[in-house]
């Protein structure tokens, strides 16, 4: 794994509108762990990049209506097969969290990366996603010296109440101890 540019350079990288600049890119200090799936609980197709890129063909399924004029994207988007996609740089703000709040300070998106896995907060995780997650965040933590194992957090303890990802079946420990 190597950054170059805020841009993971072995990743593909399909670079979504749904960025702006951030307030202060120095101030870039905490990791925000989400699931994704789409439609939900469907794994293994190209909906949560067409979703990133605006693309997403709300015909396909009764669900995406709900969506459709949301525009989100996250950095990093990790399949169960473990692929990994990065769809906007490191240094740029990535719209992701949405309202949300660390330490008091509100508007996470100002000051954090965010990586979505493929899943659900009903089901575990693969083995090939907690590999990629390891090596992608032990390669942000090298590049963002802010960034510390205490914070690495979930959508949920940024958006309580509004938030459950990555839910109760993503392993903290296994992942913070292999950091």
């Amino acid at each position: 794994m190597e950054i170059e540019n805020h841009i993971f350079k072995n990743l593909q990288f399909l670079k979504s509108p749904n960025f702006n600049d951030r307030p202060n890119q120095e101030e870039i200090r905490l990791i925000i762990i989400h699931s994704i799936s789409l439609p939900p609980k469907k794994y293994g197709n190209k909906y949560v990049e067409d979703f990133f890129l605006n693309k997403l063909l709300i015909s396909d399924d009764k669900y995406f209506k709900e969506i459709k004029d949301l525009k989100v994207a996250s950095h990093i988007y990790i399949k169960r097969d473990g692929e990994a996609i990065q769809f906007v740089p490191l240094n740029k703000r990535a719209w992701h969290a949405g309202e949300s709040s660390y330490n008091g300070v509100s508007d996470c998106n100002n000051f954090s990366i965010g990586i979505e896995l493929e899943g659900s907060v009903d089901d575990f995780y693969s083995e090939e996603q907690y590999k990629i997650l390891i090596d992608i965040t032990n390669e942000i933590i090298k590049k963002y010296p802010l960034i510390k194992k205490d914070c690495i957090v979930g959508h949920s303890d940024v958006s309580p109440g509004r938030k459950s990802d990555p839910g109760d079946k993503f392993d903290w420990k296994r992942f913070l101890e292999a950091l």
